[in-house]
């Protein structure tokens, strides 16, 4: 038995959670139509080198553990940390984004997805929309996308003008760096996938039903416009990658690898320490004698249908 077998033969907690976990690719033998199944083949036999179902999960379930430790860290030194996560549409932000909180408190650490602008907050400061859901004390933010629309999808798709965007160029540094000095830890990830890579991936969702509506209108221009959206993101991370908050790229092709890599970067940015806790015992249940519990009505009840 190899030293990695050792040591995980010993967690019997890991190993309980990945005789429960379902991996996205189970999920993608029950759920996709057969309309797709062709596409799912021609998308396996570009991805030969994908991560074994086992080895993925023990890198996840381990990376999440720390997660755990990061989040008690930051509640307990009332740290404020705000996570950007930018990239081209269908690169992967919102799989990693989703097993980052998959086992976190949500009170603690929490996930911002901003629809568009509404006619008022055309008028503001265009910085003003995010300032409200930046982190305060023992808070953890994810930006799933950020004020980074305003140099990407409103620069290709003409929502503000070169003179808007311009601004935006000026004005992003300082403001990233008043973040900084206000004591908000900010760290900028950028996924980066193929033009081939995006193309598979939308297919596989215009044939799923069950993920068509991750197709926005917004999402189908991005392929008409993969030059336009590659200009946008050379010149963003040209003139925004400063010292205080610098840009990470994430090579996201393969989805397991990439929300492996991030979060064990991510754990390496931020300086935690375990705290301890008082150990946990649960109470003995107080029981009166004299208490019957009431039947409910009927109606009440779900309907066991399973």
């Amino acid at each position: 038995m190899s030293d990695k077998d050792q040591q995980f033969e010993g967690m019997d907690w890991l190993r309980a959670e990945l005789e429960d976990a379902l991996d996205e690719d189970y999920e993608l033998e029950i759920s996709e139509p057969a309309l797709s199944m062709e596409l799912r083949k021609i998308y396996k036999r570009r991805h030969p080198d994908t991560l074994d179902r086992r080895a993925y999960f023990e890198g996840l379930l381990t990376l999440q553990a720390e997660l755990i430790k990061l989040q008690d860290w930051v509640e307990h030194s009332g740290e404020k940390i705000a996570v950007i996560f930018e990239g081209r549409d269908a690169a992967g932000k919102g799989g990693v984004i989703k097993r980052i909180t998959q086992r976190l408190n949500p009170r603690v650490c929490r996930v911002i997805a901003l629809s568009k602008p509404s006619e008022r907050e055309r008028t503001q400061w265009y910085f003003q929309r995010y300032v409200p859901h930046l982190p305060a004390g023992g808070e953890i933010v994810l930006f799933d996308r950020s004020w980074y629309n305003r140099s990407g999808v409103e620069r290709v798709m003409g929502f503000a003008s070169p003179d808007q965007v311009e601004q935006f160029f000026q004005d992003v540094p300082e403001f990233e760096r008043m973040l900084v000095r206000s004591g908000i830890r900010l760290i900028k990830y950028w996924f980066s996938i193929t033009d081939e890579e995006q193309q598979l991936r939308f297919l596989m969702r215009v044939h799923d039903p069950l993920k068509q509506w991750k197709l926005s209108p917004m999402d189908l221009q991005s392929r008409v416009r993969w030059e336009a959206y590659t200009k946008a993101k050379e010149e963003t991370l040209a003139r925004t990658n400063i010292a205080e908050a610098p840009w990470f790229i994430v090579e996201a092709n393969d989805k397991k690898r990439a929300r492996l890599n991030c979060i064990h970067h991510l754990l390496d940015q931020i300086p935690y320490e375990e705290v301890p806790h008082e150990s946990i015992s649960l109470p003995d249940r107080i029981f009166n004698p004299d208490y019957e519990r009431e039947s409910l009505p009927p109606e009440l009840h779900v309907p066991k249908r399973y």
